[in-house]
């Protein structure tokens, strides 16, 4: 199944709302990562977004899952941007 280089973009507005929301966003992608879904996820140090990343079938099963996140739910997402990501070495390597 392919990997997605999922990559969220934030913005100081959107603070409150995420720390609103982080609980929720945070158990969802717990879930996700109990079924296999996601590999790992992170913030960015700066604050200005995270990288996810997510096995999925294709591209249109990726947008859907993403919007069953409580971020986009809440719309404290600023801009997504994501690419399928072919690993050659390391962990996720297959």
């Amino acid at each position: 199944m392919p990997i997605f280089a999922v990559h969220y973009t934030y913005s100081e507005a959107t603070v409150p709302g995420r720390d609103e929301h982080r609980p929720a966003h945070r158990d969802w992608l717990s879930g996700q990562a109990d079924a296999g879904v996601v590999l790992t996820t992170g913030p960015y140090t700066d604050g200005s977004g995270a990288l996810l990343l997510f096995r999925a079938d294709d591209a249109e099963a990726l947008e859907k899952l993403l919007a069953q996140d409580p971020f986009a739910q809440a719309g404290v997402i600023d801009a997504v941007r994501f690419a399928e990501w072919q690993p050659v070495f390391g962990a996720f390597a297959g």
